[in-house]
């Protein structure tokens, strides 16, 4: 039976802001050398260009390309990707993301169309569909959201899973997006709750709990999910605290990947744990009950989420 390495179990404290690629005189600092097991091969393109050229053609955006996804080849070359909608540009500057943030752009009309159209196209039978967070909108999104799930199952017949933002916990805007009835209703808690503000700025741990506790209790049939990225600083009795959270809200599926930094101006990780750590991780997350459990460096919200799905 794995065990858990012995940690250092005492609260790291997040460094300063600027403290990432910076150390407090002003000198740059190297970044972190990644381990083997984190290091792939660079894959052939032919693969990917497929899905490439459809999502360019479409005018769409995903989050494998907003992301920086280290997955984007595997999961393009197998004809699948995760949908963002709403734009490119996020309202919240959340310090693990690359996705652009600013101000937004409208909102596209026919965009829910071009989803399905893209769907249909990559021959789809499980549909992923995120978005940036809006908080200039009066309805946070939702309604598109709603739009988006309705048209890809009109025109594929696929289930479909959305990773959505937590529209301030609002019940009437997550009823919403219920009325389309997704088959999976994911939403990230990202991190432990000492490292929120830290991680996540302007999103709240209680906030996003409410978000998955809501879902159950206006649509019980429907699967909840999230997931969580390690190595920011937590600790395995928070992470384990966190779980034991999810799981009192009845959440089905869970994920937990390694975090990784996709520039020098976002926050630097604080550790990189072993694959061997992922695996006992996810078989004690499995004990506490969770339907399904993806847990590995590599794993991200929606990797391979069309098998978690079909379990």
């Amino acid at each position: 039976m794995l065990t858990l390495p012995v940690l250092d179990e005492r609260p790291i404290d997040p460094p300063p802001p600027g403290a990432n690629s910076e150390s407090t005189s002003g000198v740059a600092v190297k970044p972190r050398r990644l381990p083997e097991w984190l290091k792939r091969p660079i894959p052939s393109g032919g693969g990917t260009y497929f899905t490439k050229n459809l999502i360019g053609e479409l005018g769409l955006e995903t989050i494998c390309e907003s992301g920086k996804c280290p997955n984007r080849s595997e999961c393009w070359t197998r004809r699948t990707a995760t949908f963002m909608i709403l734009g490119e540009t996020c309202t919240r500057p959340c310090g693990f993301c690359a996705v652009k943030r600013g101000r937004p752009e409208p909102i596209a009309a026919d965009e829910p169309d071009r989803v399905a159209e893209a769907s249909a196209r990559l021959g789809l039978r499980h549909v992923v569909i995120t978005s940036v967070t809006r908080d200039d909108l009066p309805d946070g999104g939702a309604d598109h959201f709603r739009r988006c799930v309705l048209a890809v199952r009109e025109r594929t017949g696929a289930t479909i899973e959305v990773l959505t933002p937590d529209f301030d916990g609002r019940p009437e805007l997550i009823a919403t997006v219920l009325e389309a009835r997704p088959e999976v209703f994911n939403h990230n808690l990202e991190t432990v709750a000492r490292l929120q503000q830290h991680v996540r700025r302007k999103s709240q741990y209680a906030v996003s709990l409410a978000v998955l506790e809501q879902v159950k209790r206006l649509s019980p049939e429907t699967r909840t999910k999230s997931g969580l990225m390690l190595g920011l600083g937590e600790t395995t009795d928070e992470v384990l605290e966190t779980l034991a959270d999810l799981r009192s809200i009845d959440c089905d599926f869970l994920t937990l990947g390694q975090y990784l930094q996709p520039s020098p101006r976002h926050l630097a990780p604080v550790r990189y744990l072993p694959p061997e750590e992922f695996d006992e991780l996810g078989r004690l997350a499995r004990l506490m009950g969770f339907h399904e459990v993806a847990s590995g460096p590599f794993v991200r919200s929606s990797y391979h989420a069309d098998e978690m799905a079909r379990k």
